[in-house]
């Protein structure tokens, strides 16, 4: 499941094609539109399968979705999605939907499972991921390369997909890696048991540290990752941390493998600094051990670790004792915070975080919203809807972290862009007894497979009026401190509690730059992919896999 916040009062969720219920046009949906305050959904209709795809949002707001998977039910009326862009562009008159124009806007090549990131222009790099399904990616179905959308001419590549070595040395546990824009225009990546500083602008990648103790980090063996806040007071010195995932072997057949072997417990963070990447990564140990776990950053500055299970590995239908169809078990009902900066041994909290009986593991998903609250949706760890044990879950939480309870700023005033360095005043009222305040933007990201394409807090600097009343904010320092696009933008007490996460468009609200001969190129016949063939899965995660492309 895929899941991504579209305005104030909506988020898209991006499903597969089974039997669900929810039609639209007369066939089974696997997109909607969901209303976050009355909690009901209006159907969409994309014309290929959305599973498996990433997303992010363009520097004009608009959503790409870029990959997915083939036709998997109703074949001949709907698309192979292993090429699809589709663009959903947010409105307030209930009636936008996703389009396709496959014929004329399409990927160089199928990509299952890739990631994606917003850089500092607004565009789009989507990265890695396979050319068709399976449990776990291999030299015969891997594509490892990276593409841009829109197209561009770079480095000798005119629009078409551009190799990564990073890709070819992580194998195989490789998909959905970790992409996080950093302030000086790199991009932190990491995948299996590796990271690197990835230099687009002139295609060099710069390995770092590996991950510590053998712990694999992406699908199957899925940690969650996240950029720690980026604030003045620590001069937007980026550091990342990765919490969970696995250390099972990546070179065995899944049959091997157990829903039973435990998950690594194991947070690794590192400062992305000459000095910090010399002295390496520090590690801490989560209460709880986790594989599929999801770290999302609060508007207070913490970290929420929630969902995934504390045994097993991402998938269905792959290891020896699956549990239903799970290649997981034992679910991680109770999330828990982390603070970053308290002292080493008392950062982890479950204080005042409710407890769920809902289990959420493979293909589950969660983010934060605009009011503060933590949406969670998901759960299928099956290849159509079940009823086994790891149900196809259908229902929704909302998980309210303790300052939900506590009196709330509320403000008025936000322009509706935020450009860079430029400042603004909005009005705000109070809690009784406030000191001070803080401003953060957020950008809530897109979130699938416990991955969080884009997701980052950035702190702004502001200076409360002496009646305290007024409040002068100033936007990002940077485009590479802050990419342009969506972004919600919260006022947060001395107590740690935060308004409603209003929301703008960072920087101007224009289209990435656009080049009409790379967008020419590809567009010319696509090129098959050269890699050999390889055996398609015939149970299990993978299954029931065609390699037909979109033609051009």
């Amino acid at each position: 499941m895929q899941l991504a916040i579209t305005s104030e009062t909506t988020a898209i969720i991006l499903d597969k094609i089974e039997h669900n219920l929810l039609t639209v046009n007369g066939h089974m949906a696997w997109a909607s539109e969901l209303n976050l305050e009355t909690l009901s959904v209006r159907a969409l209709n994309p014309l290929s399968n959305t599973w498996c795809a990433t997303g992010s949002f363009l520097g004009n707001g608009t959503l790409i979705s870029s990959g997915g998977n083939p036709i998997v039910n109703e074949t001949g009326k709907r698309l192979n999605g292993l090429q699809a862009i589709r663009f959903f562009t947010p409105c307030t008159s209930g009636d936008c939907d996703i389009l396709e124009d496959p014929a004329h806007i399409h990927l160089t090549s199928n990509r299952w499972y890739p990631s994606s990131v917003r850089i500092e222009d607004g565009s789009v790099i989507i990265f890695g991921g396979s050319i068709w399904g399976g449990f776990i990616n291999s030299i015969w179905g891997n594509n490892p390369s990276y593409e841009f959308y829109p197209p561009k001419n770079i480095n000798g590549y005119n629009g078409e997909r551009i190799p990564s070595q990073f890709l070819v040395d992580t194998l195989n546990g490789n998909h959905f890696p970790i992409m996080i824009q950093l302030p000086d225009g790199n991009i932190f990546v990491a995948a299996n048991q590796a990271a690197m500083l990835f230099n687009w602008r002139d295609n060099t990648e710069t390995r770092l540290p590996g991950i510590p103790n053998g712990v694999r980090v992406t699908s199957p063996f899925s940690a969650g990752a996240t950029l720690l806040p980026l604030t003045p007071e620590n001069n937007y010195t980026p550091e990342v941390m990765i919490c969970g995932g696995s250390t099972v072997s990546d070179q065995v057949n899944p049959s091997n493998l157990s829903s039973q072997t435990p998950a690594s417990s194991q947070c690794s963070r590192m400062v992305l600094t000459s000095d910090g990447i010399a002295a390496g990564w520090k590690i801490e140990y989560m209460p709880q051990s986790r594989v599929m776990g999801e770290l999302i950053p609060l508007p207070d500055m913490r970290i929420l670790i929630v969902n995934g299970a504390q045994t097993g590995v991402a998938g269905y239908g792959n290891v020896r004792d699956q549990v239903g169809q799970s290649n997981a078990d034992n679910p991680a009902y109770t999330a828990m915070v982390y603070d970053p900066v308290a002292p080493e041994g008392s950062r982890f909290s479950s204080s005042g975080i409710p407890t769920s009986d809902t289990a959420r593991i493979y293909h589950s998903t969660a983010t934060l919203t605009p009011n503060g609250t933590i949406l969670l949706a998901g759960s299928n760890p099956n290849y159509d809807v079940s009823t086994n044990k790891y149900p196809t879950e259908f229902r929704l939480e909302v998980l309210s972290p303790p300052y939900m309870s506590q009196p709330r700023p509320t403000y008025s005033g936000l322009p509706e862009q935020i450009n860079y360095n430029s400042t603004f005043n909005i009005s705000v009222s109070l809690p009784q007894d406030t000191d001070g305040v803080s401003v953060v933007l957020m950008d809530l990201g897109f979130a699938t497979h416990a991955v969080h394409m884009d997701q980052r807090l950035v702190k702004l600097v502001s200076s409360l009026s002496s009646d305290k009343s007024t409040l002068t904010v100033t936007g990002p320092p940077s485009a590479r401190h802050y990419p342009p696009g969506p972004g919600y933008l919260y006022v947060v007490t001395d107590a740690g509690v935060p308004s409603f996460g209003h929301k703008a468009i960072v920087g101007t609200g224009a289209s990435p730059p656009v080049n009409l001969g790379a967008i020419e190129n590809v567009n010319n016949p696509v090129k098959p992919p050269t890699d050999p063939p390889a055996p398609t899965p015939t149970t299990g995660e993978g299954s029931n896999v065609a390699t037909t492309e979109i033609p051009a």
